[in-house]
């Protein structure tokens, strides 16, 4: 770990142009372009790009791509994982996603945050005395079992329980909890839950199959 990621991490304000920060960056970046121009078909391919590309990666995981990881390296997947097409995560601090979740199209969750003041984006004097541009960063957790509708965003330093459906195009921008539907901008819980919203209630849906005990 780098002394920036170590700012990361605690929370503080780090240098996104810090040289060790900017190589692993463009590690990630250029892996991202990789997988993006392979077809669905290069599995193999495919799941090497991925394990170079990811911190931590269960078994079973499906991304369709194209995809943009900001780091990689500072994201955990579960196992059983289903990501469609657009798929960006601007992992500066940490993000971890629960095994058996399902995104839509053009899902983005994104960690740094920025002063609000225009200043003090462009100008803060670190410890050394240098005037650099800094900014901080909050991790995301995503529990697990989760399906996350197409175009939501979720924003720094949220956690959304496991069990839970968020609707599309949703901006998340609080903790979410576990074993709810939520939806809106800003994002907020609609309600619980519950059995009443089993298949077995739709049978005009359900039609011929049968639900897995």
């Amino acid at each position: 770990m780098t002394s920036e990621e170590k700012k990361i991490n605690d929370g503080v304000l780090f240098c996104p142009g810090d040289p060790e920060l900017k190589a692993l960056k463009l590690k990630s970046h250029n892996l991202s372009q990789e997988y993006s121009s392979t077809r669905e078909d290069e599995v193999e391919r495919r799941a090497a790009i991925l394990k170079e590309l990811v911190g931590e990666l269960g078994e079973s995981v499906f991304i369709q791509g194209p995809v943009f990881f900001h780091y990689g390296c500072h994201t955990s997947i579960g196992k059983q994982c289903f990501f469609n097409y657009n798929l960006t995560i601007q992992d500066d601090a940490h993000v971890t996603i629960g095994e058996g979740c399902a995104f839509g199209p053009n899902v983005t969750i994104v960690t740094p945050v920025h002063p609000m003041l225009s200043n003090e984006r462009h100008r803060i004097k670190t410890a050394d005395g240098s005037i650099k541009g800094l900014c901080y960063a909050k991790p995301v957790v995503i529990g697990k079992n989760c399906w996350i509708s197409a175009n939501v965003v979720i924003c720094p330093g949220v956690t959304i329980g496991e069990d839970c459906v968020i609707g599309a195009g949703s901006v998340v921008t609080r903790n979410i909890p576990a074993g709810t539907f939520a939806a809106g901008v800003p994002c907020r819980v609609i309600r619980e839950l519950t059995e009443a919203d089993s298949m077995k209630y739709k049978p005009e849906i359900l039609a011929d199959n049968t639900l897995v005990d």
